[in-house]
Formats: C-alpha cells, structure tokens, sequence
C-alpha cells in the first residue's frame, strides 16, 4: 500500500506512538495517507481506537516479524 509518510515508532511503549502519530496526523492534509511501524503489542487496539475516535480511517493493519503496520487515511 502507499502512503504519503512513513512514522517508526518501533521501541515506544504506549502511549507514544498515539502521540507521534496524532502529532504527524496534523501536519498531513486530508485524504493523504500515514503508515505507521510499531512494535508495542498495545498500539493495535490503540490505534484502531484512536483513527475511529478521530474520524480518520484505518485502511490495513499487519504485522511483519514483530512489528506492527498500520496504514490510517487522514479524515
């Protein structure tokens, strides 16, 4: 999938990679999209909560050898 920017928030316990990612999320423009990397188990659930909360939306979530991607459209 692409995405206009790339977030590595891989080593940061909960919950900075909510923090980051609402700090890039506020940069983006609407409709662009973020890809997030994490390795924090709690960021899966925290993330799905924090895009449907926001009205961002997340497109795709995966994990790959231990870290966590997460692709969320700028709402």
């Amino acid at each position: 999938m692409n995405a206009d920017k790339l977030l590595d928030v891989k080593g940061l316990a909960c919950p900075m990679p909510i923090v980051k990612t609402k700090k890039q999320m506020k940069e983006m423009e609407q409709g662009q999209v973020l890809e997030i990397h994490a390795t924090d188990q709690g960021a899966k659930s925290d993330l799905m909560a924090w895009a449907k909360s926001t009205g961002n939306e997340m497109l795709e979530h995966q994990e790959d050898g231990g870290v966590l991607k997460f692709w969320i459209r700028k709402g």
